[in-house]
């Protein structure tokens, strides 16, 4: 008993020690409770310190963003004009359908907006594709389950690349009528949309019954209004936008999206494609109107304009319209009808500082017949130009100083090397015309063994009938250094894009024969317009110019007329020819003689008589068209002889025979001093 007791308050007393210590247990905790709340609060307040005071600016910016977007628009494009301010490009306003697409727009919206339309306005559907009708079926929902069913996806996110697969395989599954692929097409061109940019629905040939139903629609089709495009015109006729260029009209062209998109254009612009268009592209197409919209869900709240936009720059050409005009009428009018030719091209160039006043050109199909304005071959056919590269082997051969001014003379012979043909002049076949020539009479009546002859010297060869050909294959590399030193072989650098730099033969050991070939113009192909800065630098004396385009860049005054100067190109000297004054008198006189020599042989008698005076060099080079044997007939030359003013180089290839390359270049040459120039002013 005495023990139970002692025991029951031995528990009594641990039981009130338990519930001291639990009594005293609550505050602690609660005063633990209480810090962490107070320290949350405390980090709360910083926070909201941080947010409100620190950075309160910036973040009620961003909210502003996120509610005003800047809308884009585009401006008309800038103009280009010839040399004379005749307008060669200019802009046409057309009233057109165009598509704003909101910040929040899905592809439901899309679709019910693209069906209203439809309705309404009829567009062009050539580019519809077959991705496109099937993004448009789909996007009938009901459609988009009904195909469903046939598919097992792995995810959601799959489901629609999966739809479009099983379309795909089964083409028959779905046909859009005429009235579909209509809406179809509208919708294409809305989805392609950037949010708030605005994208032409159809700009050409809105008729005034589309215009009248869509105005009156206008409420029941967000986005969609009536604006104007700005389409190219050509004033001065079609025949320009060969050497030009085009500007898309559905877009940014294919080739080059990507390319465009990292330079800030969308998908929607129109952008110059082709020549003058592309190359100067950020000039013509000014700066976008900028508008600044408040929105709110799908609708727009409020908008305002601040930036109105500006007109592209206009392009003043070099170009002479009327000239341009009457180059290409002669290279019609004289092509030479029947034969195998592909082409004919010409180039009037200012020589002393690189201007273009003309640039014409012909391209054919030989087995239709068919032929179609190429301006632009000029500077992207290379051809074998034959003889009309002499000169420049004359300069090579006295800067290499295997001549000289004073000794210079050579015997035009059959050349025979062992193991090959002979190869001769053309008045000399059997040898019967064997003939003492010095270098301005070997130009005058176009001696190829005089050409053959100096190649070898330059190549340290020492030529005796039936010699072995010791030539080296260094020969090709020193021969083309000198060609190109005057712009035969090389990109000129004119401002057009497209430029080639022309057709080198093989070089070899086992094709060393040919080097003979290459001295008289019969083996490397060259441009026309390299066929025109070579010579210019022969005829200004052994300045080589590049040759230019554009004159100048312009605004536009507020009544339209052509603006201020920004940009005036100046004459660009590529190369300073490393030769005596004595080398280009001797090659002139050759050229002079070309023209008004005595010999029986001379080449281009028949120009003698124009007035001003022409120095040139004909070109003849044996060629094939289909196994056909044809010929190419070429020109260059420069008047007045005494003081040159204007440089003409053209090329026929494939043609032939016959003289059709001296009429189109006498004819000219006259048309040049009607439309461009007074021959008196030149006395």
């Amino acid at each position: 008993m005495n023990f139970f007791n002692r025991f029951k308050g031995l528990f009594k007393f641990r039981s009130r020690d338990k519930n001291r210590t639990a009594q005293s247990a609550i505050p602690f905790r609660l005063n633990f409770l209480l810090w962490i709340v107070g320290l949350l609060l405390l980090a709360l307040a910083v926070r909201l310190f941080y947010l409100q005071v620190m950075n309160g600016a910036s973040y009620k910016a961003e909210v502003k963003r996120s509610d005003t977007t800047t809308q884009t628009n585009n401006v008309q494009r800038g103009m280009i004009y010839d040399s004379n301010g005749k307008v060669l490009v200019g802009n046409q306003a057309t009233q057109a359908i165009t598509y704003t697409k909101g910040q929040n727009v899905d592809s439901d919206d899309l679709y019910k907006i693209a069906n209203r339309l439809g309705k309404y306005l009829t567009v062009p559907t050539t580019k519809l594709t077959t991705r496109n009708q099937q993004d448009y079926y789909l996007a009938d929902n009901s459609h988009l389950k009904a195909v469903l069913k046939h598919v097992k996806s792995s995810s959601s996110s799959a489901q629609y690349d999966d739809a479009i697969a099983y379309l795909n395989k089964h083409p028959h599954y779905f046909k859009l009528t005429k009235d579909q692929k209509n809406k179809a097409m509208i919708y294409a061109t809305m989805s392609g949309a950037y949010s708030l940019s605005t994208t032409y629905i159809k700009s050409k040939n809105v008729s005034a019954k589309e215009l009248a139903e869509v105005s009156e629609h206008l409420s029941d089709m967000p986005g969609v209004k009536i604006g104007t495009a700005w389409t190219r015109n050509y004033p001065q006729g079609k025949d320009i936008q060969s050497l030009v260029g085009t500007v898309s009209t559905s877009g940014l062209p294919s080739d080059s999206v990507n390319t465009l998109l990292s330079q800030g254009y969308s998908r929607n612009d129109n952008v110059g494609q082709s020549y003058l268009e592309k190359q100067y592209q950020a000039t013509l197409a000014g700066s976008k109107s900028q508008t600044q919209v408040t929105t709110s869900g799908n609708n727009v709240t409020k908008s305002k304009v601040v930036y109105p936009g500006k007109k592209g720059d206009n392009l003043v050409l070099t170009i002479n319209s009327k000239f341009q005009k009457d180059v290409q009428k002669i290279l019609k009018q004289n092509f030479p009808a029947g034969s195998n030719s592909t082409g004919v091209y010409a180039v009037v160039m200012n020589p002393y500082t690189g201007a273009i006043y003309a640039m014409g050109g012909i391209d054919r199909d030989p087995s239709t017949g068919k032929t179609t304005t190429d301006e632009i071959g000029a500077i992207n056919h290379p051809i074998v130009m034959g003889s009309v590269v002499k000169p420049a082997t004359i300069m090579a051969g006295l800067m290499e100083k295997v001549i000289t001014p004073t000794n210079n003379t050579l015997t035009d012979m059959p050349i025979k090397v062992a193991g090959t043909s002979a190869k001769t002049s053309w008045f000399n076949k059997t040898g019967s015309a064997n003939m003492s020539l010095n270098a301005a009479s070997a130009l005058e009546v176009s001696s190829n063994s005089y050409m053959m002859q100096v190649l070898m010297k330059i190549g340290g060869m020492n030529y005796h009938s039936g010699a072995q050909l010791t030539l080296k294959p260094s020969i090709f590399t020193k021969m083309r250094y000198y060609y190109k030193m005057f712009g035969l072989g090389q990109k000129t650098g004119i401002d057009l894009p497209g430029e080639v730099a022309g057709y080198t033969g093989a070089s070899g050991k086992k094709n060393i024969g040919s080097a003979l070939d290459l001295s008289y113009g019969n083996y490397d192909g060259y441009t026309t317009i390299q066929l025109a800065q070579y010579m210019s630098t022969i005829a200004n004396g052994g300045y080589r110019m590049k040759p230019y385009i554009v004159k100048e860049i312009r605004g536009t005054k507020s009544n339209g007329e052509l603006g201020n100067i920004t940009y005036t190109a100046k004459p660009q000297v590529q190369q300073v020819i490393p030769a005596p004054k004595s080398y280009f008198e001797l090659v002139r006189k050759g050229l002079y003689q070309v023209t008004h020599g005595t010999s029986s042989y001379t080449t281009a008698k028949s120009l003698s008589s124009v007035t001003p005076s022409i120095s040139a060099k004909t070109g003849t080079a044996e060629t094939f068209y289909k196994k056909q044997s044809t010929e190419t007939l070429s020109f260059a030359g420069y008047a007045p002889s005494s003081n040159p003013q204007v440089v003409v180089a053209l090329a026929i290839s494939n043609a032939s025979g016959g003289s059709s390359n001296l009429t189109m270049a006498k004819e000219i040459f006259q048309a040049y001093w009607k439309d461009v120039q007074s021959s008196k002013s030149t006395e």
